[in-house]
């Protein structure tokens, strides 16, 4: 791991201090109805303290520990993702005006410089993707340029998670301002960008003892070791396995109910809708999260592209595993296993890609 200076646990609260100092607003994770979300928050006391959790497919829980430790948890069902690409926003405006003509003006809403603590690695992966997507949107890139961001490696990953085998976790690797290992007494912390270096100048830090280092590095080696591992498959030949029986298979279990690309890092399909006032003098053009699982989302003049759930679904694993790699150079999923755990009847999507990989297809 790259070399890093240490803070003590007590010291936590310093940085918080610093952030808000230079204008920042603090958003990091707390227990919310029984689970881990990103909120605003102003002091340490906000974060979790000894909060575990337990994930499997269809199951999400919290327990709680007499860990002093901050980040034991491994994710909550929201990612960056509702920061940056809101889940509904105005696009513009128009107004009608007495003359019978019509006025049309964006409304874009200022962006507050926030500062988010506690993210995971997948997460920062799953951005990246979100960038490269939203490249070129204004309201989108205003909220992603005003983020500063601070991860925390993952140690104590769930048995959902397989971002080893994705290569995103589970410390963070890239696209943070700085980055935190936290350990029994304190946190190793390392700078990802200038401004990160510039706030490390302004900590209580020491350097980091040899104890301190190989407490990070059992901890990343146990945290590496994922019970759930990417299966080998070809990314290009799932569009061709159109007849695959496990198609069938998860049809019948899939509900179609969105949770997966809800909770999904770097999911972003959207839809579009005109939203009048009552008066009617006025409508908003409006954006908001949709899902490749909705019955409208393939809906183009008259025809439904996808009409059931089996196409729905395989729309979904196709392009999430196969197609954004000749998109963004990449797959679509960073291992974050919130597919899992939130899906209410469990489907694992490695289950179903190492199905695809092992048996032929019946027909195209």
């Amino acid at each position: 791991m790259p070399t890093a200076d240490y803070l003590p646990r007590h010291s936590l609260s310093h940085l918080f201090d610093l952030l808000q100092q230079h204008g920042y607003r603090l958003v990091g994770p707390q227990v919310i109805d029984g689970a881990i979300l990103y909120r605003p928050l102003t002091a340490v006391d906000q974060l979790p303290s000894g909060t575990e959790q337990v994930q499997q497919p269809g199951q999400y829980r919290l327990i709680q520990t007499d860990s002093s430790r901050r980040f034991s948890w491994a994710n909550g069902p929201q990612a960056l993702k509702p920061l940056t690409f809101t889940p509904r926003e105005t696009l513009w405006r128009s107004q009608l005006h007495e003359d019978g003509s019509l006025s049309f003006h964006e409304t874009p809403e200022p962006a507050t410089p926030t500062a988010v603590i506690g993210v995971r690695g997948c997460d920062l992966a799953a951005l990246a993707l979100q960038d490269q997507h939203f490249a070129d949107d204004p309201y989108y890139r205003q909220q992603r340029d005003a983020l500063l961001l601070i991860a925390v490696d993952c140690s104590h990953p769930a048995d959902t998670c397989f971002c080893a085998s994705t290569g995103d976790g589970p410390d963070a690797k890239a696209g943070h301002d700085l980055a935190l290992t936290e350990l029994d007494d304190g946190f190793l912390i390392r700078a990802g960008s200038e401004r990160g270096k510039n706030l490390m100048t302004a900590l209580p830090l020491t350097a980091a003892s040899h104890a301190s280092h190989q407490q990070a590095e059992t901890q990343y080696r146990r945290a590496s070791q994922q019970q759930r591992q990417l299966p080998t498959f070809d990314p290009a030949q799932l569009i061709h396995l159109g007849g695959h029986p496990a198609w069938d298979a998860v049809a019948d279990a899939c509900l179609s109910c969105g949770n997966c690309t809800s909770v999904c890092p770097s999911c972003f399909c959207f839809s579009e809708s005109e939203v009048p006032e009552l008066d009617g003098t006025a409508s908003s053009h409006q954006r908001q999260w949709d899902s490749c699982f909705s019955e409208g989302h393939s809906y183009i003049h008259g025809h439904r592209f996808r009409p059931d759930t089996k196409g729905r679904y395989r729309q979904w694993l196709t392009h999430k595993f196969g197609s954004w790699v000749e998109q963004y150079g990449r797959s679509g999923c960073t291992g974050c296993g919130r597919c899992i755990s939130w899906c209410p009847v469990g489907i694992d999507p490695l289950q179903v890609l190492a199905q695809l990989g092992d048996e032929p297809p019946t027909s195209n």
